[in-house]
C-alpha cells in the first residue's frame, strides 16, 4: 500500500479515479495517482498489467465501463485513435459504466476531429471530457514530471487540476476541446526534427571519429542543447536504443500531425521525411525500439 500523502497531509479531498490503459507511460501515472493518495481502480486490456497496481492499492474492473461506474474522474492512456473510441464509446465503454456529471480525461494521443467527437458523445450522457495528451517520456511519467497540453472547458481543468499535479509538472491549458490533441501535434513535429537533428550531427562527429565524448560535452553546453540531446545522445551514439517512447508510436503520432496539417492546407515536410525514415525502420523490425533508433538509419547510409 501507498504511504501517507501529500495530498492527505494538506487535508485535500482525494478523488475516485479510474485509469484505463497501462503501458510504458500508463502504469507510473496510475501509480503516481496513488501515491497521491487517491482511491484508484484500473483496467487494461491485457489483464496482467494490472497486478502491479492492485500489489499498490488500486481495485481491479472488468471492463472501462466497470471502472468508471463509481469514478469522479476517468482516465484514458491507450495507443491509437481506434483503441480511444472503443474504451470511451465501445458496448462496454465508459459511456455505458460512467455516471452523469463525472469527467473523462483522454491522456492519449489520438486525432483531434475523433477528440472532438467523443467530446460530443459523452456530452449527451451529460459526461465532460477534457483531452490531456503528454510529453516528457518513460522519464517524465515515472517522476511525475510531465507536460500536459490541456483542451477542454476551464471549469473542467479546474476539477481536474489535483489530479493531473500528480502526474506532471507544466499543466497548461491550450484552448477547447481537440487544442490539446493538436498542441500534441505540434510537440511531435518539433521533436521528430529535434531527433532526427541530433543523429545527423553525432553521425557527422563519428564519421570524422571525433572525441564523441567531448562532443557531447561541447555541444550540450551551448545552443544545440536539448531534451534529445541530453537524453538520447548516448543511445545514438552506443547503436543500442533501450525502450523510452517507440518509434511505431512516435511515427502514428506524425501521421496524426501530418493529417491534421492537410485539413488545414499546411506542408510538412521535415515531418513527413522523419515518418518515412521511421516506416522503413518499423519495416525493418525496429519499430518497438526507441524512437531514438532513427539513428540507425543514418549510421547504415553513413557505413559508421
Amino acid at each position: 500500500m501507498v504511504a501517507l500523502s501529500w495530498l492527505s497531509l494538506l487535508g485535500a479531498c482525494p478523488m475516485k479515479v479510474a485509469f484505463i490503459g497501462l503501458g510504458t507511460m500508463g502504469t507510473p501515472m496510475a501509480l503516481n495517482l496513488l501515491a497521491a493518495g487517491h482511491h484508484l481502480t484500473v483496467h487494461n486490456r491485457s489483464r496482467d498489467r494490472e497486478l502491479p497496481l492492485v500489489e499498490a492499492g488500486a481495485q481491479r474492473a472488468d471492463t472501462p465501463a466497470a471502472a468508471a461506474q463509481e469514478a469522479d474522474i476517468t482516465i484514458t492512456c491507450v495507443s491509437d485513435t481506434p483503441d480511444v473510441e472503443a474504451v470511451i464509446l465501445g458496448p462496454t465503454g465508459i459511456i455505458t459504466g460512467a455516471q452523469p456529471d463525472s469527467l473523462v480525461i483522454d491522456m492519449s494521443t489520438i486525432s483531434p476531429t475523433t477528440t472532438r467527437h467523443i467530446a460530443t458523445r459523452l456530452m449527451d450522457q451529460k459526461i465532460a471530457m477534457l483531452d490531456a495528451p503528454v510529453s516528457g517520456g518513460s522519464e517524465g511519467a515515472k517522476n511525475g514530471t510531465l507536460s500536459i497540453m490541456v483542451g477542454g472547458e476551464a471549469e473542467q481543468l479546474d476539477t481536474a487540476m489535483p489530479v493531473l499535479q500528480a502526474m506532471g509538472k507544466t499543466i497548461t491549458h491550450v484552448g477547447p476541446i481537440g487544442a490539446g490533441q493538436t498542441t500534441k501535434a505540434i510537440n511531435q513535429i518539433v521533436v521528430a526534427g529535434t531527433f532526427w537533428a541530433v543523429a545527423e550531427g553525432l553521425a557527422l562527429g563519428l564519421k570524422a571519429e571525433l572525441d564523441m565524448e567531448k562532443v557531447v560535452q561541447a555541444v550540450g553546453g551551448g545552443a544545440a542543447g536539448s531534451w534529445a540531446f541530453t537524453n538520447r545522445s548516448g543511445n545514438m551514439l552506443k547503436n543500442n536504443y533501450p525502450l523510452g517512447f517507440r518509434m511505431r508510436l512516435h511515427r502514428k503520432d506524425l501521421l496524426i500531425a501530418l493529417e491534421t496539417a492537410r485539413e488545414l492546407g499546411l506542408p510538412l515536410p521535415m515531418a513527413a521525411y522523419v515518418e518515412q525514415i521511421e516506416s522503413g525502420l518499423i519495416a525493418q523490425g525496429f519499430g518497438d525500439e526507441d524512437m531514438s533508433a532513427i539513428a540507425r538509419c543514418l549510421r547504415e547510409m553513413g557505413g559508421i
